[in-house]
């Protein structure tokens, strides 16, 4: 696996050392391990057992340290565990964006769809925050993304992924067509990915990366009815949050959007981010195999 981004800073575990030392002397001498992530904004390193550091790999990703920290600052409470935000560093020693510590939660990524049940919990208790937030990076119409998932398709259609695009593209025109969100602006994480998600004795536990949070369609925290669930368990995880079918129908084009250009951009870069992809793909039957 290569470089995902063309535009991606070199860190390194010297590089987090340095800073750290620079900044936080009082962890100077704590251990800095690199951890194994499918992320795709963040390298994330342990310090100690505590404790996790965050440094943006790209320009673009730069604007999350402020806005994960406002936002995880406005959260009340909820069933899961949130990252509380123990520190935010400056720019030094050449890395040219602001990072951030985390505090360590303790669980495994739910790459497993035992977490139905807690997620709807989790899902319905987020929506009914009453605090102002930022507008959700994923809670807009899906029109706003229209020209980029159709893109992405054809640039699938060109690939040897065993792909049906026309079936993509009929399934997106569905989705497309599905009556809009127009009730208030209610609270998503939006980024429900399973590697997002902590599970501890077999249920969840925690949730990871607020930087796409904040108010919008509630169809964005639909997505892990099929990046994560089955076709046995979705149906619990719909009853259990009650969307009407058009939110449904969003959703489901929603998760169609985000595999669709992640695949085709990370499928030589980042195993774990095209493996869910084409994992999601093959759950809208788009993809007749999954790899």
């Amino acid at each position: 696996m290569g470089r995902m981004h063309a535009d991606e800073h070199a860190i390194d575990t010297a590089l987090v050392r340095r800073l750290v030392r620079g900044q936080f002397p009082e962890w100077a001498d704590l251990p800095v391990t690199p951890l194994p992530s499918g992320g795709t904004v963040n390298a994330v390193y342990r310090l100690d057992s505590s404790l996790t550091v965050r440094l943006p790999l790209t320009a673009g990703g730069a604007d999350d340290i402020t806005k994960e920290r406002r936002v995880l600052g406005t959260l009340g409470e909820l069933p899961v565990a949130v990252p509380a935000v123990v520190a935010v560093g400056e720019p030094a020693q050449g890395y040219p964006w602001p990072w951030a510590v985390h505090g360590w939660l303790d669980g495994s990524p739910a790459f497993e769809d035992r977490a139905a049940h807690g997620l709807a919990e989790f899902v319905l208790a987020l929506r009914a925050h009453q605090a102002d937030g930022p507008p959700a990076s994923r809670g807009r119409p899906l029109s706003t993304v229209d020209t980029a998932t159709r893109g992405a398709i054809e640039e699938l259609r060109r690939t040897d992924e065993a792909f049906d695009a026309d079936a993509a593209h009929a399934a997106w025109s569905e989705a497309l067509d599905a009556p809009q969100w127009t009730g208030p602006p209610c609270w998503v994480h939006g980024d429900l990915m399973p590697s997002n998600l902590l599970l501890r004795d077999d249920r969840l536990a925690g949730v990871l990366d607020w930087a796409t949070a904040g108010l919008g369609d509630p169809a964005a925290d639909l997505i892990p009815a099929w990046n994560l669930l089955t076709a046995e368990t979705r149906p619990t995880f719909r009853d259990a949050v009650a969307p009407d079918d058009a939110t449904w129908a969003r959703g489901r084009g929603r998760a169609l959007s985000m595999a669709v250009i992640q695949l085709p951009y990370y499928r030589h870069t980042n195993a774990v981010i095209s493996a869910n992809a084409r994992y999601v793909l093959t759950e809208l039957g788009v993809l007749t195999r999954c790899r």
